[in-house]
């Protein structure tokens, strides 16, 4: 480890690079502020002299008398100690104050002169290949009736302007080094006084150790500074780990608690809460601080939970069961329960999860309930046809009168099982494309839709016969697939014809509100027990079972009309009164503009 230096020695040389640099960059600012100075001055002394011998050359211009030009030039040049040039728009060079213009190259690529042409004056400070010296080129375009007809440039040398500078530059270099000399000594006074009240300081703050280490100290490289550094830092460090480390697990236990879908109730051995979890006092509809340090009798009066955790209490194995919530609804709650132990192993209390599997039994139960409906709805027209078969096969077929009457009975059943397997098919389908976002929707005109589906409902309709009434407006446009919007249409317009008596009216109406597009499918039938309603948009769901097989159904029709509105974001509604008919709604979603 180096060997830690002196306070005196820290400051001091510490304020001298300070002072060494700031004289350095002050320098180095001050001589370049200077040389920039001297370069404008010298440029605005080349432009004015270059106006000032426009005047001279303006009459040999136009006509163009380049002799007299380059005579005036090498006459006026040397006596104003400039070198002055004179250049036509073209480039060639026409007069010279020290060179023959004949000899010289064209001047149309210089950049004082490109600089001229789109500005009032051209600067350009380079070297100059004709005079083998670093030159300041100052051009001026003369014009005659906005006519630029020559450019006058003038030009000096640049070595003497530099030797003035540099002079100027010694001179400011050797005042840095007398300003220095005294910053150095004045540096050595700050030291001494600025070490002595460390010492104290360090001193002092030795009581901050006894209570205040939210402020650590870095350890410096000066001695003094150094060791009250090191003592305060000591002291804090354990602490401080000790109190993060805390803090930490603390909050990590918080914020796993709070984003958890599952409830969780801890309680000690007395069943008095200890704490719960966001979810869990959504679940009991309480405040988990007002709760805490009561017991669960007291806060959640439920027979089955209470004996939950009376087993935990009792068990040393985790203790498992299904608790049921009756509030606004029914809910299935999963409760597991497990000792909650101290670091040394002691029961302290009990820790119960509670997970909402509410949906999972309600799905469950639709899986069960699809199952035995499927197997009734396949078993019922199989059995029919092996039936038929088997009275075919035993001698019927001898008399052509009732094999045909069979065989009618058998393809009539045989035609249900076909329309239940493609049902059930377009079901699956829909939900699959909408769990994929596969349907495509397209923004087209709904009147083309429902037209389409009442095309294909007009035969039907006309055998019983029953009459069709459309609404819609022409322009009327949705975002939708327009083959599976149809296939719902034309569902709802089935069981209208269905449920109609014969001679009645449906009526297909669209219109719009400033969210939805509402499609409606009113009939004049029998209507629908406010009791069915809600179920009606479940799989195999009748309300007339006897007459919905009668008339063909196979029970899938309005969920495929449930599912197809879901994957246009929308939903199917109805409104139904016993013998005043049904309104069955499409609601869809309006394009935003």
């Amino acid at each position: 480890m180096a060997k830690k230096k002196r306070l005196l020695w820290h400051v001091f040389f510490s304020y001298l690079l300070v002072i060494l640099v700031s004289l350095v960059a002050v320098s180095w600012l001050a001589s370049n502020s200077m040389r920039h100075f001297f370069l404008e001055k010298t440029q605005e002394d080349l432009q004015t002299r270059a106006l000032l011998f426009e005047n001279y050359i303006l009459d040999h211009v136009d006509p163009l008398d380049e002799q007299s030009i380059d005579r005036l030039c090498k006459e006026i040049g040397p006596s104003a100690s400039t070198r002055i040039t004179v250049i036509l728009p073209s480039g060639r060079v026409i007069g010279d104050s020290e060179e023959d213009p004949r000899n010289m190259d064209n001047h149309l690529d210089r950049p004082e002169i490109l600089d001229a042409m789109d500005k009032e004056v051209g600067v350009s400070t380079r070297y100059s290949p004709t005079l083998g010296r670093n030159m300041m080129y100052v051009a001026v375009p003369l014009k005659r009736n906005t006519r630029t007809v020559a450019f006058v440039r003038a030009a000096i040398q640049l070595e003497s302007l530099e030797a003035d500078i540099h002079a100027i530059k010694v001179k400011i270099a050797f005042s840095g080094l007398i300003i220095a000399g005294l910053a150095t000594l004045l540096s050595l006074l700050v030291s001494h006084r600025i070490r002595r009240p460390i010492e104290e300081i360090r001193r002092g703050a030795e009581s901050f150790s006894r209570g205040d280490f939210q402020h650590p100290l870095p350890v410096s490289a000066i001695k003094e500074i150094g060791d009250l550094s090191e003592t305060l830092n000591a002291m804090a460090q354990e602490l401080e780990k000790t109190l993060s480390k805390i803090t930490e697990q603390r909050n990590e236990l918080g914020a796993v608690l709070s984003s958890m879908a599952e409830g969780v109730l801890a309680m000690d051995m007395g069943e008095r809460i200890l704490g719960m979890n966001h979810a869990a006092s959504v679940i009991f509809e309480c405040d988990p601080k007002r709760v805490q340090g009561r017991t669960i009798q007291e806060v959640i009066r439920h027979p089955e939970l209470q004996t939950l955790v009376t087993k935990a209490l009792a068990s040393e194995e985790a203790v498992e069961k299904d608790v049921v919530l009756y509030s606004k609804e029914e809910r299935v709650l999963n409760g597991h329960a497990t000792i909650l132990r101290d670091g040394k192993g002691t029961r302290v209390g009990v820790l119960v999860v509670l997970n909402d599997i509410t949906r999972l039994r309600k799905l469950e139960n639709i899986r069960k309930d699809f199952v035995a409906n499927v197997s009734h709805e396949i078993k019922t027209p199989i059995t029919a046809i092996k039936g038929f078969v088997e009275t075919l096969q035993d001698g019927a077929m001898q008399s052509p009168q009732d094999a045909e009457r069979f065989l009618g009975i058998i393809q009539s059943h045989v035609q249900r099982l076909e329309s239940l397997v493609e049902d059930l098919l377009s079901l699956s389908r829909i939900e699959e494309e909408t769990e994929k976002e596969a349907i495509v929707l397209e923004e087209k005109l709904i009147r083309d839709v429902l037209v389409g589906a009442l095309q294909l409902c007009h035969a039907k309709a006309e055998a019983k016969p029953i009459r069709f009434e459309l609404s819609c407006r022409d322009d009327l446009v949705g975002k939708i697939n327009p083959s599976l919007l149809e296939q719902a249409v034309v569902n709802l317009l089935d069981n209208a014809i269905n449920y109609s008596e014969p001679g009645k009216n449906i009526w297909v109406q669209a219109e719009t509100t400033p969210q939805e597009i509402l499609i409606h499918v009113r009939d004049e039938g029998c209507g629908i027990e406010k009791q069915h309603q809600e179920r009606l948009f479940e799989r195999f769901y009748r309300v007339d079972k006897a007459r919905s097989r009668k008339q063909g159904g196979t029970g899938l029709g309005l969920a495929i009309v449930k599912h197809i509105m879901e994957a246009h974001g929308g939903r199917v509604s109805v409104e139904s009164q016993l013998g005043r008919g049904s309104t069955f709604t499409l609601h869809l979603p309006r394009i935003s503009s």
